[in-house]
């Protein structure tokens, strides 16, 4: 399968100690398979950048993963919110996991995740408001030697420019 990684610049060999903390699914290495959503994280973290690119790099994600601990939330549903809100807090819960599957809280959802998470909202009301965003998926592999074996550099390319390699 075929996985994108939106960054100021090429990355050839993914390192999950470079993760920022509190981040929806913990600290790790994070993919999509949508590349306009890839490009988007490209031009944000170019943008914090001073001399930063935004570079999108392509990576080949092994497809068996049945041999590692994954978590797949297949929807925005009570256990999702859950765990984004306790990685969001600094809970080390994701490091039960090799790979992490699910939705992105991205700004506007993670707007609405926040009422949530200040007590003003109950799960039901979220949950309920979540569903009029249209949500990408994100990919987070918080093991670096499980990073080693499942994901393959492709390419790289900046957004809206040449290709890189």
């Amino acid at each position: 399968m075929t996985v994108y990684h939106g960054a100021a610049a090429e990355i050839k060999n993914p390192d999950v100690s470079f993760s920022k903390n509190y981040l929806d699914f913990g600290k790790g290495f994070y993919i999509t398979s949508f590349k306009a959503q890839a490009e988007k994280w490209a031009l944000r973290k170019a943008d914090r950048t001073k001399n930063g690119l935004a570079t999108v790099n392509v990576y080949e994600l092994f497809d068996d993963l049945n041999s590692f601990k994954v978590l797949n939330f297949e929807s925005e549903n009570e256990q999702w919110l859950d765990f984004v809100c306790n990685c969001r807090k600094g809970s080390e819960i994701y490091k039960d996991y090799d790979i992490i599957i699910g939705a992105v809280a991205d700004d506007d959802v993670f707007k609405t995740v926040n009422m949530y998470f200040r007590g003003l909202w109950d799960k039901k009301k979220t949950l309920e408001e979540i569903r009029y965003y249209k949500t990408s998926n994100q990919i987070c592999i918080t093991n670096q030697e499980v990073l080693d074996k499942v994901l393959s550099f492709q390419s790289s390319y900046i957004v809206g420019g040449k290709q890189n390699g």
